[in-house]
């Protein structure tokens, strides 16, 4: 029975038939893997995904983690899955041989995880986290840091979590209060709080490694405002001992968890640190030691904020595929009335696929999930041309690129793949606001990926405020670039009428970035900006669609269902969905300034 995760269909042709995953084999970080070892690791991921981590989905919705006052009570399933998934060498799949990775491309290594992040994703942001937080401490922190820290949690024996928000700061980090007091032997003691910070306490692991941004007061004793004051620094549940055994209990404690509407098998914390409950060394305030430079912590983890945001465009992404996939399922096994044309009642009734209504809602679907996971896999592919590429030239070129796209990523699939689910619901019916099927709790798991990580207004204020004209716009010269090209070899594929009309809206696009640049209100332009990040991603994506559609319009196997139904979504995409954009540019280029004009005591 094919899964009801995700299509390996889907996955092989995005993966060999579009980025051309093999070519990868040829640069000598990866001269060791092949075609077969690739593909090994994905039937790997898919049995684990699916053995361990879909078994238990609905049950830690329904069973979330419980404070007792002395621990968290996680259900035991969370525990097996995670243990496999260690033992399985995955936490440290895209790591050097020397850290005891396998050194595959992150092409391949977030194909693997999407396999999780459909089948679990509560579960699966424990081992996400902890190798974002790996990563970061691996670019920005000291060999010793490495070693106690890093190579415990790629081993699986620690997990790790970011530390940014704050109760009274939330998204606003330039308004965080926790302080870090340096102490004579070089280590600081933090003393704060930190809100809504997934795998913050558990018992998961032998450690829990916080990535914990503080400020350190300056010479007058007072906190330095705004992010220039910011460090980052790891504060470990236990402190570690040189030898790397573990020591005394560091002073960061579990104030509460947080009960949220989806993503409940994750343990969500407020944490206190520096509160006096314990008193490593005996002395109050938690344990924490600088990474990288002083003050220059959100640079730091601002590596850790953009993995992570490429991984919440996967998570936003899976939660509507596996939605799409059990929708699918239901209509073509749900008999439900007859055909419009024929409505005897004495004939049986047809599948749910066969009307027509629901065969939009399916082929929305279709468009919006498989463009958003082709997005994301097309972003991993620019991780490892940022590393690996020949010349310096194009690392330079596959940065900028995916720094331009990182808010698409993000954002993009949070709002369209949840508008995913929303479908699949429906096309359920009535049994799709029921516990007793999966519909349900993925649109709740979804809802959160227009928040966390950036709400949607953030990305937006990113993407029209820094990324659109950073360099001088050398990021969007550059997309525009690789579109032109993909409009080019469309032109020559019988998809003429699909490039016509995205270059038409691109250049208009480009047109519109300048009116909103040129007005001198920083105010009145940054109003527009969650329009813009709208019609920007759909833009994005009808490209994506387009690259899709060159492919199958070329097939490499003798499989017409599958590349006629890659060619249909694409023209669904264009006519149904790449029309939107229309609107949004004319209401762009007017200025509008309806929402800056509002004021509080009207509302």
């Amino acid at each position: 029975m094919a899964s009801l995760i995700l299509s390996r269909r889907d996955l092989d042709f995005l993966l060999y038939e579009w980025l051309d995953a093999e070519s990868l084999i040829q640069r000598q970080r990866f001269s060791d893997h092949s075609r077969e070892t690739f593909d090994a690791v994905l039937d790997l991921c898919e049995q684990l995904a699916t053995d361990k981590f879909a078994n238990h989905n609905k049950k830690s919705d329904q069973n979330e983690p419980h404070f007792d006052g002395k621990r968290v009570h996680i259900i035991p399933e969370v525990q097996q899955a995670l243990d496999a998934f260690s033992q399985a060498g995955l936490i440290s799949a895209g790591q050097d041989v020397e850290l005891g990775g396998m050194q595959l491309p992150c092409l391949i290594e977030k194909a693997g995880f999407a396999w999780f992040n459909g089948a679990n994703v509560a579960t699966s942001a424990y081992p996400m986290l902890s190798i974002g937080n790996a990563n970061t401490v691996l670019k920005c922190g000291s060999e010793q840091q490495i070693e106690q820290f890093v190579k415990p949690i790629l081993a699986g024996r620690f997990f790790g979590t970011m530390c940014l928000s704050e109760p009274q700061a939330g998204s606003s980090l330039s308004d965080i209060l926790t302080q870090a007091t340096p102490e004579s032997d070089g280590s600081y003691r933090l003393r704060g709080n930190k809100m809504w910070i997934s795998g913050g306490e558990h018992d998961l692991s032998e450690n829990i490694i916080h990535l914990v941004l503080a400020k350190v007061p300056g010479a007058d004793g007072k906190l330095i405002p705004g992010v220039k004051g910011i460090s980052l620094f790891i504060v470990p549940k236990f402190l570690v001992h040189d030898d790397g055994s573990l020591g005394e209990r560091n002073d960061v404690v579990l104030a509460g968890l947080n009960h949220k509407m989806g993503y409940r098998g994750t343990a969500n914390c407020l944490l206190n640190f520096g509160e006096g409950k314990f008193r490593p060394h005996d002395k109050p305030g938690a344990v924490g030691y600088l990474v990288g430079k002083l003050h220059h912590g959100l640079a730091a983890m601002f590596n850790m904020m953009n993995e992570a945001r490429i991984g919440v465009g996967l998570g936003a992404v899976m939660l509507g595929y596996t939605g799409y996939l059990q929708s699918l399922d239901y209509a073509r096994n749900r008999p439900q009335g007859r055909s419009a044309v024929n409505k005897d009642p004495a004939q049986p009734q047809i599948p749910l696929v066969m009307h027509t209504d629901v065969r939009r809602m399916l082929l929305a679907q279709k468009a919006y999930v498989e463009g958003g996971l082709a997005l994301i896999l097309y972003c991993a592919r620019l991780v490892d041309e940022e590393k690996t590429a020949d010349s310096e030239d194009a690392r330079t070129s596959a940065t900028l690129l995916l720094d331009m796209l990182t808010p698409i990523a993000k954002s993009w699939p949070s709002q369209w793949c949840l508008e995913a689910n929303n479908l699949a619901i429906q096309i359920h019916g009535g049994y799709g606001y029921t516990r007793e099927y999966n519909v349900e709790q993925l649109y709740r798991d979804n809802r959160l990926n227009p928040i966390h990580e950036g709400t949607h207004g953030i990305q937006a204020l990113d993407l029209l405020g820094r990324k659109v004209i950073m360099n001088n716009g050398a990021a969007l010269t550059l997309l525009s670039e690789k579109i032109s090209a993909t409009i080019a070899r469309a032109n020559s594929r019988q998809l003429s009428e699909h490039s016509l009309a995205l270059k038409k809206r691109w250049d208009r696009l480009l047109q519109t970035t300048k009116i909103l640049h040129a007005t001198n209100d920083l105010n009145l332009t940054l109003a527009n900006a969650a329009v813009y990040l709208e019609a920007f991603g759909h833009l994005v994506i009808s490209w994506i669609w387009l690259e899709q559609a060159i492919a199958a319009h070329t097939p490499k196997h003798n499989d017409v269902a599958f590349y006629s139904g890659k060619r249909q979504a694409c023209d669904w995409f264009f006519r149904c969905e790449l029309p939107r954009v229309d609107a949004q540019l004319d209401l762009l280029e007017s200025l509008d300034a309806t929402s800056l004009a509002m004021q509080d005591d009207w509302f």
